[in-house]
């Protein structure tokens, strides 16, 4: 048996259990949240995006997780600046060209306003500009794919949380906290 951990990664945490960067540096870390020994990150979340980080002890599941060649759907709640199109959502269900070719046809919806926790800090608020949800689930993993996809379409990403990586989410795991399983 192997266990696997689900993270429901705060803002501002950084994916790794180290921090790396400048002397001095005292940004949180995954060791600020998970006291687990032999477990690693299967694949990043970025240091500004929140949502669930899958960490296990074992190599395989590691790699069949977070290696694109097994197109394992990842699905993020994406708060967009603008209320997006139809045109937008076709775009994206088609495929997005960016600098790096274009993307897989991804599966989009604009969605309801979720019943989320709060952002810490909270996402600058515009009167003037609207904002919407859409759900959207990929099946590789670009470097800042999500947020270069919704840009590319002309609605910039305002909050980026991953909900679910395969079967599994963050579905009733509160921010910060985890959850280990025996796969």
């Amino acid at each position: 048996m192997s266990r696997l951990v689900l993270f429901n990664k705060p803002f501002g945490v950084l994916p790794q259990f180290t921090d790396n960067g400048l002397a001095g540096s005292s940004r949180p870390t995954l060791s600020d949240y998970i006291n687990i020994d032999s477990v690693y990150p299967a694949g990043r979340l970025d240091m500004d995006s929140e949502g669930l980080m899958l960490l296990t002890d074992d190599g395989r599941l590691q790699a069949r997780i977070s290696d694109p060649k097994f197109k394992m759907p990842k699905r993020y709640l994406v708060q967009v600046e603008g209320i997006i199109t139809d045109a937008a959502l076709a775009a994206l269900r088609s495929g997005v060209r960016l600098k790096d070719g274009v993307t897989r046809p991804a599966e989009a919806e604009q969605i309801a306003d979720p019943d989320l926790w709060p952002r810490d800090p909270p996402v600058r608020f515009r009167k003037t500009v609207p904002d919407c949800w859409i759900s959207l689930t990929i099946r590789e993993g670009r470097n800042r794919q999500v947020r270069r996809m919704t840009a590319a379409v002309g609605f910039p990403t305002l909050r980026l949380i991953r909900w679910s990586i395969g079967d599994w989410s963050v579905e009733g795991l509160g921010q910060g906290l985890s959850r280990v399983i025996e796969v």
